[in-house]
């Protein structure tokens, strides 16, 4: 069988691939994620296009060297057409969260499977999520309960967790959301024998 790698040290992907009963083995891509979304950005590119284009970037380093299929995944948030990197601290999840609170915001999640330096499939997933209107109370209560674990996420938000609480309209693929389109990879992975078929 062929060897499966996820160039990825997400611990929300892993358990996603663990789940659905892969095996794989998990290493860190080594991709300079700024630097790469620094140059993308420079050359014009848009929310969605960054994260295909990290998802290839992390697959094809790693599939460099070995004959495995080499996994590699990202996901950016736009709002209003602007790209929104993770923030630092609480208070900057604060600001966050009461600009997206209200409004609807778009997650982008690429996956990119390559193999000895080429790359042999991808695809990219939109989802649309609309936050309710949330209290200011609410959200001090919800970082409170959260704490360090709502700056793990671009959104400040686990939607399989407590973060759920925060919305009042999801429209998408419910893995994507959380990082890895699954269905979809899948699906691929079937047609080379590394899934169930």
């Amino acid at each position: 069988m062929t060897n499966l790698i996820l160039a990825s040290t997400s611990a929300v992907r892993r358990a996603l691939l663990t789940n659905a009963g892969l095996a794989y083995s998990a290493v860190s891509p080594g991709v300079d994620e700024d630097e790469a979304k620094a140059r993308l950005l420079a050359n014009g590119e848009g929310p969605a296009a960054i994260a295909l284009a990290l998802a290839s970037a992390k697959a094809l380093a790693v599939s460099h060297g070995t004959e495995g299929l080499v996994i590699g995944a990202d996901q950016t948030l736009e709002l209003d057409g602007e790209l929104y990197d993770k923030v630092a601290s609480i208070e900057a999840a604060r600001e966050r969260l009461r600009l997206l609170r209200g409004r609807t915001h778009q997650l982008h999640a690429g996956v990119t499977v390559a193999q000895s330096g080429a790359v042999m499939w991808r695809q990219r997933v939109t989802s649309q999520l609309t936050m309710r209107a949330f209290s200011d109370r609410f959200l001090d209560d919800y970082l409170a309960q959260e704490g360090q674990a709502a700056l793990s996420s671009v959104g400040c938000y686990q939607l399989e967790a407590a973060g759920v609480h925060l919305f009042e309209a999801i429209e998408g693929d419910y893995f994507a959301i959380l990082g890895l389109p699954l269905l979809s990879l899948l699906a691929f992975l079937r047609t080379r024998g590394v899934a169930p078929s």
